[in-house]
Parts: structure tokens; C-alpha cells; sequence
């Protein structure tokens, strides 16, 4: 089984997806539409959603099997990093952030992929045996 902490740090990464998906949707669609960055908010918004419930999948793939907690503990980590970098940079640019931030876009991108080829990996691997 993955640590609580890191089920924690998932449902918390949940629960802020929905907050600034709401925040931007609501509070800030104004703003965003007058700078034109409305765009990039909602995909920063649904990027982060999409991967905290890819998160909630794999914390019951390594439920189901405990032996393989462990190796399915990385793309969670990775796929949280991916959040901070790819979706937090993109809020915080659509915020008004300098614009400097927009090369650690990618950087999250890399971490989002890097987790999905590890579940592939892992996936196949399992099927192998």
C-alpha cells in the first residue's frame, strides 16, 4: 500500500484542481478573457484533474496489489511534480506571472509522461508474467 502521505498529498491535489478549476471558471473568467488567458487556465485546470484521479487509479492498482506499491509509487510522485511544473506555471503565467516561467511548462509536461510510461512499463511488465 502507497503511504498515507502520499494519499493525502493526492486528495489534496484533487481537491485544488476542483478549487482553481471552480476559481478560474468563476472568479476569474473576466480577468482571464480580458488577458486573453483564459485557454491556459483551463488546461493547466484540466491537466491537473485528469492526472490527480490518474493518481486515484494507480493508489488502487497498489491496493489490489501490495507487491507492487512500491514500483506504482513512482509515476504518483512524478505525475505530482507534473502537476506543480506543467499546471502551476500555467496558472501562475495566466495570473500575470512573468513570462519566464513559460520554459517550466514543459518540464511538468516531461514529468506527466515520464509517470504514463511508467505505468505502461509497469502494465506490461505484469502481463509478461
Amino acid at each position: 500500500m502507497l503511504k498515507p502521505s502520499i494519499i493525502f498529498a493526492v486528495g489534496l491535489n484533487g481537491a485544488l484542481a476542483v478549487a482553481l478549476g471552480a476559481f478560474g471558471a468563476h472568479a476569474l473568467k473576466p480577468r482571464l478573457l480580458e488577458t486573453g488567458m483564459l485557454s491556459a487556465w483551463e488546461t493547466a485546470a484540466q491537466y491537473h484533474l485528469s492526472h490527480a484521479v490518474a493518481c486515484l487509479g494507480l493508489i488502487a492498482w497498489a491496493a489490489a496489489q501490495p507487491s507492487r506499491a512500491q514500483k506504482l509509487l513512482w509515476p504518483v510522485i512524478f505525475w505530482l511534480l507534473g502537476c506543480v511544473f506543467f499546471a502551476g506555471s500555467l496558472y501562475w503565467m495566466a495570473l500575470g506571472g512573468p513570462r519566464f516561467l513559460g520554459p517550466i511548462t514543459p518540464v511538468g509536461g516531461v514529468f506527466l509522461m515520464l509517470a504514463w510510461g511508467l505505468v505502461a512499463k509497469e502494465a506490461f511488465s505484469q502481463a509478461a508474467r
